[in-house]
């Protein structure tokens, strides 16, 4: 075994989310709901060398598979990440993840004036959009517009 290589076990069946930007893994794991009273094995991987990124992160988790409104999550803090679906030690299903045109119920909006901060019976909507490299968000409402996604997820 070469020094730098990194040995990580196969999981018989779930997840690895691949090519998250460095720092972001403990992220994904709350938006999968993984906290230390989690049943699921979890293997995660900071800082990493990467050739394309420079330095990534990687999460296993054992028996979990990823369900739409958390891939959408993911892609809006890792654009660029790779889901690797597991089944039997093998790759079943493996692709990117797209970043979703809108998003609904998932963003907080910045703006307290905003109409989706008040009582009303208003769902969270938002437009998404890459620039330069950053995932941008708008408000549909207020037409705020959000860079640091993370801080307002719900």
């Amino acid at each position: 075994m070469k020094e730098r290589e990194l040995v990580v076990s196969k999981i018989r069946e779930g997840t690895v989310i691949d090519h998250i930007p460095a720092g972001k893994a403990f992220l994904v794991l709350k938006i999968l709901r993984i906290d230390e009273k989690t049943k699921e094995t979890v293997s995660m991987a900071l800082n990493v060398p990467s050739k394309k990124m420079g330095k990534k992160d990687i999460v296993k988790v054992e028996g979990l598979f990823i369900k739409e409104d958390e891939l959408n999550k993911i892609a809006l803090i890792a654009p660029n990440a790779t889901i690797n679906m597991i089944k039997d030690y093998e790759i079943e299903k493996k692709f990117k993840v797209k970043l979703p045109e809108i998003v609904q119920g998932i963003l907080r909006c910045p703006n307290k004036m905003c109409i989706s901060n008040t009582k009303e019976p208003i769902t969270s909507i938002f437009y998404i959009k890459a620039e330069n490299g950053d995932v941008i968000a708008k408000c549909h409402y207020c037409g705020k517009k959000i860079k640091k996604i993370a801080e307002f997820l719900i």
